[in-house]
């Protein structure tokens, strides 16, 4: 186990080095923050000190060390379209993100994996039918289409839910949440829904293809010729075994809620990371642009090595094959 979690760890520093040369690269060749701190009117000798005072006229190895170093501590420079520190703009909109996020993934697992356990288990039923072709509008709808009609439909005609904002917030610490206000679950469903469609499809899906597969097998004809209950075989042996998989795409899937929210932030004018960086996109905010590409990175790593190692926990195979040495 030690050695498996320092092999992934090696990994994990080999992918956030080349991700931070690649965020680097944002600040060589998209643009001249120079140009865009001083103006177009600015005197040669105000850009020439500039750059001096920024390192930007030291060697590009020597550039992106301090910026590796930087990045390390969380340190990406000042914004240039807001002209505050990155780091700030990022602690404020993240936890906005990292909510809505949480949010749509409980849903989708909450939601989906009971949807696919029943289309497996009650094939060709009428319900069963129902879910396979909501799934299958889900998977095919585009996101931001989703929200505009979530929107028309309950905030529009119905006026049950409001459609843009995050509501009331409360200040724990440094971290802002809106799940201890009625408000902010309120403002929150709709995006929460709109983000969760596509991952409750997918789900759903994989659970019973996986199921189905999973029922077949020769231990699972073996657990019912012992006379165990069809509850027992069901989900104390199947599902069990079909949570491997699930657990990968779930996984996954929440670094793509956290990283993809874009769309679903900006349709509902979500106060969080996805539409800062829509708005640095459109002012070419580099260090802003660099910040979130590390950070998405960071949380991706994180989960995969978190995935890695509830495999352990869950499939008992992987237990027995490390324990003989494959």
């Amino acid at each position: 186990m030690f050695a498996f979690i320092l092999r992934r760890l090696a990994q994990a520093v080999i992918v956030m080095i080349s991700v931070a040369l690649i965020a680097f690269m944002l600040f060589q060749y998209v643009g001249d923050p120079v140009v865009f701190l001083l103006g177009q009117d600015a005197t040669a000798e105000q850009i020439r000190e500039l750059r001096a005072d920024l390192g930007l006229d030291q060697p590009f190895f020597v550039q992106f060390w301090h910026f590796l170093a930087n990045a390390v501590q969380g340190e990406f420079g000042l914004s240039l379209r807001q002209g505050a520190k990155v780091s700030r703009l990022i602690a404020e909109r993240f936890p906005a993100t990292l909510e809505l996020a949480m949010v749509a993934a409980v849903l989708a697992l909450v939601v989906g994996i009971p949807m696919g356990v029943y289309a497996a288990l009650k094939r060709g039923t009428f319900l069963s039918q129902v879910f396979m072709t909501v799934s299958l509008l889900g998977v095919s709808l585009p996101t931001f289409l989703i929200g505009i009609l979530l929107i028309l439909l309950f905030a529009v005609t119905l006026g049950w839910f409001p459609s843009f904002g995050r509501g009331d917030v409360t200040q724990v610490g440094w971290w802002t949440t809106g799940l201890l206000s009625a408000k902010g679950w309120h403002h929150i469903t709709l995006p929460a829904i709109t983000l969760a469609i596509f991952q409750l499809t997918l789900i759903m899906r994989l659970v019973r293809a996986e199921m189905l597969e999973v029922l077949r097998t020769d231990y699972i004809k073996f657990a019912r010729a012992r006379g165990l209950t069809n509850r027992a075989v069901h989900f104390g042996h199947a599902l069990k075994n079909t949570l491997v998989p699930v657990m990968t795409i779930t996984g996954l899937q929440l670094g793509g809620l956290i990283a993809f929210a874009i769309i679903t932030e900006t349709v509902f004018q979500w106060p969080g990371m996805g539409l800062l960086f829509i708005q640095a996109v459109t002012f070419a905010d580099i260090p802003v642009m660099a910040a979130y590409l590390c950070l998405i990175a960071l949380i991706f790593v994180v989960i995969n090595l978190i995935v890695d190692l509830l495999y352990f926990a869950v499939d008992p195979r992987l237990r027995v094959e490390k324990a003989g040495g494959h």
